[in-house]
Formats: structure tokens, C-alpha cells, sequence
């Protein structure tokens, strides 16, 4: 079965960076849509980027040169990098993957992680 692991999340000061990464398996990972989405409290969860089989990435504007999105199709593997953060990029931090569906839409994504906390000081 598909299986999305998040990792690298954590605290961070203002202006500092994370690298967060997905480790799927369960599919053929290089042939799925991958997306990174992230909830903070009291909010929807909103789209920060996405990349698909093809290569073309999207991001949502307020991490539009901050964060770069990548994938490793040999280690089954997305990672978000993620530099200048602000306190506003606080959230819990999603990856997702679809055959088909995103970039932007969450319910395009039929697979999603569990999780990982990025915590932005001021």
C-alpha cells in the first residue's frame, strides 16, 4: 500500500531554513504527482508546492523564492527546502501524492503522510 513519511520538521529561528522530506513507497514513485501542503491551527490546509512526474513544479506565492521543491525518483524521495522562514510559515507540514490529481487542489491528492511540525520563532 502507499506509505508517505514526513521528516525533518522542527523549531526554527526567523530567517532560518529546514529541509523537510517524504519517503514513499508502496508505488511507482516517478510516475505520481508529489505535493507539499501544510495546515496551522484554526486553519484549511493550503497548498505550498508541488512537483509532478514530468518535472514542473508550482508553488503558492508567499514561498515563491524561499522554498524549492525537488524530488529523487532513485530513493523514492521529496524534499522541500525551505530558507528565510517566517513565523506565518508555521504549520504542520503535508506531503501528498496522486497518479493524476494537484498540483494545487487538495482533494486532487488521494495519499497523504502523516505529518511534521515546523515551528518559526520570532
Amino acid at each position: 500500500q502507499v506509505k508517505l513519511v514526513e521528516s525533518g520538521g522542527g523549531l526554527v529561528q526567523a530567517g532560518g531554513s529546514l529541509r523537510l522530506s517524504c519517503a514513499a513507497s508502496g508505488y511507482t514513485f516517478s510516475s505520481y504527482n508529489m505535493g507539499w501542503f501544510r495546515q496551522a491551527p484554526g486553519k484549511e490546509r493550503e497548498f505550498v508546492a508541488a512537483m509532478t512526474w514530468t518535472g514542473s513544479t508550482y508553488y503558492t506565492d508567499s514561498v515563491k523564492g524561499r522554498f524549492t521543491i525537488s524530488r529523487d525518483n532513485a530513493k523514492n524521495t521529496m524534499c522541500l527546502q525551505m530558507n528565510s522562514l517566517k513565523p506565518e510559515d508555521t504549520a504542520v507540514y503535508y506531503c501528498a501524492a496522486d497518479p493524476r490529481g494537484g498540483p494545487y487542489a487538495r482533494d486532487e491528492y488521494a495519499y497523504w503522510g502523516q505529518g511534521t511540525q515546523v515551528t518559526v520563532s520570532s
